[in-house]
């Protein structure tokens, strides 16, 4: 039976999603497997959630009523720093412990909203047009009205919709800038594209990419913000109502990104769909996991049981 160590909190505003996640990643493992403890980080004080009880630092493991416990692999449910944003990984490699997600120069990087654009850019991957901000510098707003309005402002390096505005007028635009900071010292400026929003996730099983069934994404909201992602003010459609070549199309762009990125464990990719194209958004190294996240529902579309699938991402990377 494999010691699995789920990782969950945090130091970002998404500590509260990571919680949610690793509790159903532990409520799913199969217990006749897996033994399974979730580990709460906060910045420097690491402790399994039950009792309580510290991390020993030295060698990532847990001495609870007298026995000391190693991890064969640790499960990847903290969304954000210290772990979406690659902090953590080398410290498990340098312990030699497997995980479930990107390493740390790919989770750094597609943390990193403008990186990855640049990153991508000279593959001919589809992109809104964006400018990068810096917090303290003086803001020009005529070369980001180019953009043309409706304009889309995000914290660079921040998940979960925290501090994302749609702008439609010029007035609002600073104001969005200032929430936007409140985030990181970093912002984007992204023009907007008309179209339907859509998301695909993929993963590694046996060594081959497995890209799942895509979702289309329909917010009750003006975008897929906060609300709409988890309080239930969208509609998901899984697997979205496309054609069969636009279908191909996302799902081959999919592939090709998790493979150009280097991905491993689960990613989801999101999209918008615009004049017959897709369009990334961002890729999502840590995405949500409970049974009402995108991901989950494309592996339950796929035929996956969420346990099982739980599973295959254990076992994929202690394979590794």
């Amino acid at each position: 039976m494999k010691n699995i160590a789920i990782l969950t909190g945090g130091d970002s505003e998404e500590r509260v999603i990571s919680l949610k996640s690793a509790q159903v990643v532990f409520d799913h493992l199969p217990a006749d497997q897996y033994r399974c403890f979730m580990i709460d980080f906060q910045k420097a004080d690491w402790r399994e959630v039950v009792t309580g009880t510290q991390i020993d630092k030295n060698d990532f493991s847990l001495t609870i009523a007298g026995e000391k416990i190693h991890f064969d692999c640790a499960f990847a449910a903290l969304h954000g720093p210290p772990l979406e944003d690659g902090k953590l990984q080398g410290y498990f490699e340098l312990l030699g412990i497997p995980y479930t997600c990107c390493d740390g120069y790919v989770s750094a990087l597609t943390m990193n909203k403008h990186n990855t654009k640049t990153q991508l850019a000279p593959y001919g991957i589809p992109m809104a047009k964006s400018v990068l901000l810096h917090q303290g510098q003086a803001i020009d707003t005529a070369p980001l009205l180019s953009l043309g309005l409706p304009l889309f402002v995000k914290p660079n390096t921040h998940g979960s919709s925290f501090g994302v505005s749609k702008v439609k007028t010029a007035e609002e635009l600073l104001p969005a800038i200032e929430e936007a900071f409140r985030f990181g010292d970093e912002t984007v400026v992204e023009s907007f594209l008309p179209g339907r929003e859509f998301a695909n996730g993929a993963f590694r099983h046996k060594g081959e990419i497995v890209v799942l069934p895509v979702t289309e994404i329909i917010p009750d909201t003006e975008f897929f913000d906060y609300a709409a992602k988890y309080e239930g003010k969208s509609q998901e459609v899984t697997p979205a109502a496309l054609t069969e070549a636009e279908t191909q199309q996302c799902q081959e762009r999919t592939r090709a990104l998790y493979a150009l990125l280097q991905c491993r464990g689960v990613v989801r990719f999101d999209y918008i769909l615009s004049n017959g194209v897709f369009h990334i958004l961002e890729a999502n190294t840590i995405p949500g996991i409970s049974p009402a996240s995108l991901v989950p529902q494309q592996a339950k579309s796929a035929g996956w049981e969420l346990g099982a699938f739980f599973a295959a991402l254990v076992e994929e990377a202690c394979a590794a």
